[in-house]
């Protein structure tokens, strides 16, 4: 028991990675906190550290996360955001999910942002969803930079849908307003939903669908 509370990291078992919540999500095969936090928990349930190589700790880890009442993403760089990987949905969004599961309430969900080191921010996830979502989902320069490329083009289009969809189903922090304007400018579009059909139906059709 004193060895077990002292555990603090844990993560996939040796050899694996991730946190599970990707393909839960890709399937539709779940309906509310309890399916996500049960796939969170048995994919990070593994903790590391001095002695510690991914040892199976599913209950320290329910006992430590019950306590959380802020969860933070730190972000170093500007070569990604919040709404640009499954990872972060998958790691931050599954941990608010699974908090959330085990304690009944939200933990404060932040983005710390490091990308300049001479001005650190803090941002709430939703504050920072919308800033990420006007400057760059929804942005005409950026859509049309992604026509650019074509097929993998039409995949990062789809690819932040599935995104944004993934932080809603973890978090609940996407508007509708955003929902509307994916609609808008990447399938309503006659423009884009033609390039979409000549490039890429199947991210077309991903989009439609989510």
């Amino acid at each position: 028991v004193e060895a077990r509370a002292r555990y603090r990291i844990f993560g996939a078992k040796p050899g694996a990675y991730g946190a599970g919540l990707i393909a839960l999500l890709e399937t539709g095969s779940w309906h509310d906190d309890a399916d996500l936090a049960a796939v969170y928990e048995a994919w990070g349930g593994h903790a590391y550290g001095r002695g510690l190589d991914g040892v199976e700790a599913r209950d320290a880890m329910r006992e430590h996360f019950a306590r959380i009442d802020v969860a933070v993403k730190n972000v170093d760089n500007r070569e990604h955001d919040v709404l640009d990987s499954s990872d972060y949905f998958a790691e931050h969004g599954g941990m608010v999910a699974y908090v959330r599961h085990l304690s009944g309430r939200d933990p404060q969900a932040v983005i710390g942002d490091s990308a300049d080191p001479e001005r650190v921010r803090a941002r709430s996830l939703a504050e920072e969803s919308r800033r990420v979502f006007r400057s760059r989902v929804a942005n005409p320069r950026w859509i049309a930079s992604m026509i650019r490329h074509g097929y993998k083009g039409a995949f990062e289009l789809s690819a932040t849908v599935d995104y944004l969809f993934g932080y809603d189903a973890t978090t609940g922090i996407v508007e509708d307003w955003m929902y509307e304007a994916v609609g808008e400018r990447y399938v309503l579009d006659g423009a884009v939903r033609d390039f979409m059909r000549r490039s890429n139906p199947w991210a077309l059709r991903a989009i439609a669908e989510r």
